[in-house]
């Protein structure tokens, strides 16, 4: 199964690190051009140096907060300058949350919206047009485990991925006769900073590494498994430990898992 992205560009959200800077690497290692996105741009620098190092055919930086309203209003206007043409879109940006319901302050609800849910959302209808221009494209859409059920102290953050199964299951069938595929990921435990920035009650990160996640599937080996599922025209893929059995229960036996989840008791 070929995953040569050779005269591919490839848009990636969240690249500065964890599975996007992973995810760099593998398409850097096939040949691709890349845009890389993050709100850092100092570290995007470093990545886009050592993905012309392993071979990128080219390496844009686009430094953008998906939060910020504004900048994605600007970034549209500038699209073509700053980004080009778009043959794979990877959707990758996101922030995670650990706070019981009843402590989260609703700002800190929308914030998570805004990032995973909204902010994904604009950056995917800002290349979806020149994807159909050019007869088709690529969609790929990071979600996780918590995109198909929810777990304690993570609300809000599941709400967003679900949000995004939603969203991206509708676009998929809109747009499969223009020639744009759709890739939804389920990621379980991967070993990523994502639970020490994850954001408590208050909105201010916990800094704390939960010991599932510190014990998770290396990054690269999850690029891996995406840039083969691109290759082979997959639609959703579950990627990671026994965690990715939680998805099949919820489906086929929903009362087990929800014993499951209320023993898993509220983790901080």
């Amino acid at each position: 199964m070929a995953t040569d992205f050779t005269n591919k560009q490839v848009w990636i959200t969240g690249a500065s690190s964890g599975i996007g800077e992973a995810l760099a690497h593998a398409f850097a290692d096939a040949g691709a051009g890349l845009v890389l996105s993050a709100r850092n741009a100092d570290k995007l620098a470093q990545v886009a140096e050592a993905c012309l190092a392993r071979g990128a055919a080219s390496a844009k930086c686009v430094a953008i907060d998906l939060a910020d309203p504004v900048a994605l209003a600007v970034l549209q206007q500038q699209l073509a300058q700053t980004v080009g043409r778009v043959d794979v879109l990877v959707n990758n940006s996101g922030i995670s949350q650990r706070s019981t319901v009843e402590e989260t302050h609703l700002d800190v609800y929308r914030q998570l919206m805004e990032v995973n849910f909204f902010g994904t959302v604009a950056i995917t209808k800002m290349a979806l047009p020149g994807m159909v221009q050019q007869g088709g494209g690529q969609v790929v859409t990071i979600s996780s485990v918590s995109g198909k059920l929810g777990t304690p102290v993570r609300s809000g953050y599941c709400a967003s991925k679900h949000a995004l199964h939603g969203f991206f299951d509708s676009l998929r069938a809109e747009t499969y006769h223009q020639g744009v595929k759709v890739l939804l990921v389920c990621p379980g435990y991967i070993n990523t900073n994502i639970s020490l920035n994850a954001l408590n009650a208050v909105g201010k990160p916990t800094g704390k590494m939960d010991t599932n996640q510190a014990g998770g599937l290396a990054p690269a080996a999850l690029a891996q498994r995406i840039l083969k599922a691109i290759a082979g025209g997959r639609e959703e893929i579950y990627v990671g430990g026994k965690e990715i059995y939680g998805i099949y229960l919820k489906r086929f036996f929903p009362k087990m898992l929800s014993r499951i989840l209320r023993k898993m008791g509220m983790p901080q």
